[in-house]
């Protein structure tokens, strides 16, 4: 893959790093960095599947069904990561290598994502989010803004797979949801609450507490939780 802008992009004040395809109408702020094999504004599947009859498919091709995306200013897209189009992205946005946000998703302001996460469509994701390595958000979740997750946290949105309802998790402002821990479909993480690292969450989880377990239950208060974390923050390794 060489460099490929679509004539309806608008890009300006923009870095590029090596090949990368730009599709569609999609938006990128100044100040921005795009790193080697991105593709933002990529196809949804019922426009990729109406190019099958072709033959010798080009990226003019796949341009031409891309409504594109919109990325706010200031942002870093590090190597093979995939943004679909329909996805609209905040100022100061930062992701790892190799990430993918599917169509439909939101993200607000000051958020990083990191390498090999999946955003996988119809996700509203709010300011300050902070998401590790290798966290998979299914289409219909929720996160509000502050929220801090750990790599390898996992989200469903099925309850008796594979079904026809969905329903996603949704996390409640500043929550933090440990490394490995995983959320049933339809759960409320309460605000501010914290969740452990391999933690498996079927029910609610109320606001300022602490859950731990499999499946998950509360151990503590968030206010003990942040008078330990002060204390081992103040510890001279």
């Amino acid at each position: 893959m060489v460099g490929y802008l679509s004539s309806k992009a608008k890009v300006g004040g923009v870095l590029f790093e090596g090949s990368y395809a730009v599709l569609g109408g999609t938006f990128i702020g100044r100040g921005s960095l795009i790193g080697d094999a991105c593709i933002i504004g990529y196809p949804i599947r019922a426009s990729v599947k109406s190019l099958m009859k072709l033959n010798n498919l080009s990226l003019d091709d796949y341009d031409s069904v891309s409504g594109g995306s919109y990325i706010g200013v200031n942002a870093i897209l590090r190597s093979n990561s995939i943004i679909y189009e329909s996805v609209k992205i905040g100022d100061n946005f930062e992701c790892g290598h190799g990430i993918l946000i599917r169509e439909k998703s939101v993200i607000g302001d000051n958020v990083r994502i990191g390498t090999g996460s999946i955003i996988d469509g119809d996700v509203s994701i709010g300011d300050d989010v902070n998401i590790q390595s290798s966290v998979y958000i299914p289409p219909r979740c929720i996160i509000e803004s502050g929220v801090f997750i750990a790599p390898r946290v996992c989200f469903t949105n099925d309850r008796y797979p594979p079904s026809r309802r969905l329903l996603g998790v949704t996390v409640k402002r500043n929550a933090v949801l440990g490394a490995n821990s995983t959320f049933i479909s339809g759960v409320t993480v309460g605000e501010g609450a914290v969740v452990a690292a391999g933690a498996v969450v079927t029910r609610d989880v109320p606001p300022h507490v602490v859950v731990a377990g499999v499946p998950a239950k509360i151990i503590s208060t968030t206010s003990n939780f942040n008078k330990k974390k002060r204390l081992w923050e103040s510890v001279e390794r």
